[in-house]
């Protein structure tokens, strides 16, 4: 639950405003402004937290309507001191991170860029392209984001045959390795057979072939070559030229080159519209342009200084020192520019300047990154309204008074009744929305293996789904206000998931029986229903006899299909997972003494059914929570032809002991 700060907005205390300002210190940190709710609005950093925060609250006439609202809204003011200004820098930047207030400048996280992430938390690392930046320990690094998603995979796939690098998540075999430690393209991680120190070697060679290092590397590996040469270990000095050859044909592609070859050098611009805004960041080392990656930000409430400065603070607090160039160009000024020029220069450990060139090659060089940022940023406009015409066609064939914004889709999945699953997808703006997708084991006891009814299972998850706003109208609450606070971006509570459109992936049935449910919950007045029937891809609206009259290549239509067919994706994956595990946990079940911990210990320690059945007892035993005993029952279950020798063996022996006397 969100504790509430029962106080008024500081503004309309002026007691209370000027005490919490006194016990505002004149030093460097960070501030934190909430509101009402405890919700953080606003993370800021300063040199004089007192002069800063004091600023917000002298004539509103000085202050943006953005940040006027902002301060309208303060009920309580929290710090933290920081030794330096640069400390609090970067303590803005993590906190901003975590906290994601709605006021500040925040970088969308909309999946369009990859990263390569390497995970050095782990003993023998992997290393991968991935969409979603979560960090599972703070060793773990990632690379990027990367424009170019096709040049990251070719320079991976080049990387993975120059350098031996494990290729699998999990290993192949159990017990040996698999053809790629044959081929030389792995050392063989799965059996151990290199040591974790020499593979983290190995893999901070490639690392700096993504931190823009390639020539730095070229050199290393010459000298490495030339001296196991020395020592007339030809095989290892061969095997470094291959890498050296690999390398050569890695950067080949690096084309762009520049006079001042020297130089290393990062390029920052950006190209924007009144609501977004793409940044491209290009990364010039020894002259040679060997990295782009690519942000966006909500133009809407910054400028551009304020956007370049977020970006740069974001990328430079997550590479490592020796990444970072003595020379950042860019196109406008920051607005603390000399902070996170020392800032920089703090982490770098030499100084770092930050220029915006007006004549000659520079600026050539801000032009060419501003150019990109536009071709990124007119790519992006064209899929937003090809998004914001099917949304349109949708509310023409539903009869809607504006475009739907949050469309919801659901599914059910099950074999004659058997781990009966459904799903909710949801599209916002008419694209996925990954964090809002819902996952329902149906309950109900009349849907069991060989009894099937997909009408009652869609009729218990729209009850569940929708029973919160049942029970908020049972109170007296108004929905249409409840509903138009649940578009607002700053609505965060329980309620804020009220859909524009409620799809059923079904026929008029399953129509009927949704609707039904729904007039139960006295919602079937509020929500706009419709069904889209698989066979001819017909749209049913409730109490209906007929489809709607529709086109097939209809973008209205085609939304619907997207929504309707992630939802099956959904379902099917659900219960796929749903009866992986009860068929893993009934073969165990089975077997006297093994209950649910120890079933789960077996099978996180041998990772799957078939390595138990190969383990022998004194494997077995090896795992935890399972002694010889038990470890013999196990192996017993698995093995009963070969128990049934065992004992016959034995009864045989003493007869055959008396014969031979």
């Amino acid at each position: 639950m969100r504790r509430l700060i029962t106080a008024a907005p500081l503004r309309k205390d002026p007691a209370r405003l000027e005490q919490r300002l006194k016990e505002l210190p004149a030093e460097p940190g960070c501030y934190l402004l909430r509101d009402a709710e405890d919700r953080i609005l606003y993370i800021g950093k300063s040199k004089s937290l007192r002069s800063r925060v004091r600023s917000y609250f002298r004539d509103s006439h000085d202050l943006s309507p953005r940040i006027s609202l902002m301060v309208r809204q303060i009920c309580e003011i929290e710090f933290i001191v920081t030794d330096s200004e640069a400390e609090a820098l970067a303590l803005e930047s993590n906190l901003i991170k975590a906290h994601q207030p709605h006021f500040n400048v925040l970088l969308k996280d909309d999946k369009k860029y990859p990263y390569l992430c390497i995970t050095w938390s782990e003993p023998y690392p992997r290393i991968f392209i991935t969409r979603r930046r979560r960090l599972r320990s703070p060793l773990d690094r990632f690379y990027g984001p990367y424009v170019d998603v096709g040049l990251l995979r070719r320079t991976l796939f080049l990387v993975k045959r120059v350098f031996p690098l494990r290729q699998r998540p999990q290993p192949l075999y159990r017990e040996r390795t698999c053809l790629n430690f044959d081929i030389g393209r792995c050392p063989g991680v799965c059996q151990e057979k290199i040591s974790s120190d020499d593979y983290q070697r190995t893999l901070r060679n490639v690392a700096m072939v993504f931190q823009g290092r390639s020539d730095e590397l070229q050199q290393l590996l010459r000298a490495q070559m030339e001296k196991v040469a020395e020592r007339l270990d030809f095989e290892q000095a061969a095997r470094i030229r291959d890498q050296l050859v690999g390398l050569e044909q890695l950067t080949a592609d690096q084309k762009m080159t520049l006079a001042d070859g020297s130089v290393s050098r990062d390029v920052l611009a950006l190209a924007t519209d009144q609501r977004v805004a793409a940044v491209q960041l290009f990364q010039m080392r020894a002259g040679k342009l060997v990295g782009r990656l690519g942000y966006t930000a909500d133009a809407s409430i910054a400028s551009p200084g304020e956007i370049l400065q977020r970006v740069l603070e974001e990328h430079y607090s997550q590479v490592e020192p020796v990444e970072i160039p003595p020379e950042v160009l860019l196109q406008h000024q920051l607005p603390r520019q000399e902070l996170v020029e020392d800032w920089l220069s703090e982490r770098r450990g030499h100084k770092v300047r930050l220029l915006q060139p007006r004549r000659q090659q520079k600026a050539e060089l801000i032009e060419l990154v501003e150019r990109n940022a536009a071709f990124e940023l007119a790519r992006a406009q064209r899929t937003a309204e090809q998004h914001a015409l099917a949304t349109e066609d949708l509310a023409q064939l539903l009869d809607l008074s504006q475009p739907p914004r949050r469309i919801e889709g659901f599914d059910i999945s099950h074999i004659q009744g058997s781990d009966a699953v459904a799903s909710q997808v949801v599209f916002v703006d008419g694209l996925p929305a990954k964090q809002h997708y819902r996952k329902y084991r149906i309950q109900s006891s009349s849907i069991t293996a060989g009894h099937s009814d997909d009408f009652m299972a869609m009729a218990e998850i729209m009850r569940r789904r929708f029973r919160r706003w049942s029970q908020v109208k049972a109170e007296g609450a108004n929905l249409a206000e409840l509903r138009r606070q649940a578009n607002t971006p700053l609505h965060t509570d329980g309620l804020g998931d009220w859909p524009d459109v409620v799809m059923i992936d079904g026929g008029k049935g399953q129509l009927s029986a949704v609707m039904e449910a729904l007039r139960e919950l006295d919602l079937h007045e509020e929500l706009v229903v419709c069904s889209l029937a698989k066979q001819r891809e017909e749209v049913f609206l409730p109490g209906a006899s007929t489809p709607l009259e529709s086109e097939p290549e209809q973008l209205g239509l085609q939304l619907l299909r997207r929504l309707r067919d992630e939802a099956h994706r959904f379902a099917v994956s659900f219960h796929r997972q749903q009866r992986g595990e009860r068929m893993k946990r009934s073969r165990l079940s089975d077997i006297p003494g093994l209950g649910p911990k120890r079933v789960k210990e077996l099978l996180g320690h041998f990772r799957s059914i078939d390595a138990i059945q190969l383990a022998s007892p004194e494997q077995i035993a090896a795992a935890p929570g399972v002694g010889p005993a038990l470890a013999r029952q196990v192996w017993s279950y698995f093995h009963p032809d070969d128990l049934e020798q065992a004992a016959e063996a034995e009864s045989t022996s003493p007869a055959l002991a008396g014969h031979l006397e």
